[in-house]
């Protein structure tokens, strides 16, 4: 073996050390993703993680375009193409973990048949989570749009139908638990809706399906770190049966693992 070659190796077994070594920086909301990370940080005692909880003035994914985290985990694949275009980066998704079904709450009416004509209804200000909400209105009667396709994205101009005359009012998603306090109805995020003290499961007038759902949140990174042991590791037990248990186990169908 020649002396290229050996010294090749030693830096091979120099970096595998450092990165099994280095805690793993992960950025992720509070809700329930930073829970899942230290569920995880429990079990699995090989792997060193820094959970770095979100608040409202951080973007994830602008800290793992700058090198501040090693991955994200708080988005899914829609709105992660949304911000590579805003970025102008490329990241990479390497595991695909749960899905939080978006939700039509409401503290003004019980069902969603006592919903009166002209009712404001409060959705995410964001191109994916807006077009998500407009799908939900859709599946449960309250409008028409021009598509019924859920990896097709929509807005309000696409709503051929609104034979209850809603008005619809963009607001920053993580506010939307407020606005139950003005609104008729306000289509909440699963995380939001978790960290206001609401449950999904029971709580909600009305649920988006798991099935065939583009909206799984997922595990990003930088194409660069990829294939880092430290990340792999991660990946894999996001994606064990273990986590798919605590999942459901923990939050009772308010999150739904994908792989179970």
């Amino acid at each position: 073996m020649n002396k290229k070659v050996i010294a090749a190796l030693a830096m091979m077994s120099v970096f595998s050390t450092y990165a099994s070594a280095a805690a793993l920086r992960v950025a992720a909301d509070a809700v329930p993703h930073s829970e899942i990370l230290n569920h995880i940080k429990q079990t699995d005692k090989k792997l060193d993680l820094n959970v770095i909880e979100l608040n409202g003035n951080l973007n994830a994914n602008e800290l793992l375009a700058r090198g501040d985290v090693d991955a994200n985990y708080f988005q899914h694949v829609p709105y992660l193409r949304d911000q590579e275009k805003a970025l102008g980066e490329t990241f990479s998704v390497v595991a695909t973990v749960h899905i939080e079904p978006l939700g039509i709450y409401s503290h003004k009416v019980k069902s969603l048949k006592d919903l009166p004509d002209g009712a404001q209804v409060a959705v995410p200000n964001n191109v994916t989570n807006l077009s998500r909400a407009l799908y939900l209105l859709q599946a449960n009667g309250l409008l028409k749009l021009n598509s019924t396709r859920a990896n097709t994205l929509v807005t309000s101009a696409d709503i051929t139908d609104n034979p209850h005359h809603l008005k619809i009012i963009e607001v920053e998603a993580p506010q939307l638990p407020r606005a139950l306090d003005d609104a008729q109805l306000a289509i909440i995020n699963g995380n939001y809706a978790l960290q206001a003290g609401l449950v999904p499961s029971k709580d909600a007038l009305a649920l988006e399906q798991a099935k065939d759902n583009p909206y799984a949140n997922v595990l990003v990174t930088t194409p660069k770190l990829a294939k880092d042991p430290r990340i792999l590791e991660l990946a894999k037990d996001l994606e064990s049966k273990q986590t798919a248990e605590f999942i459901n186990q923990h939050y009772r169908g308010s999150v739904i693992p994908v792989n179970q």
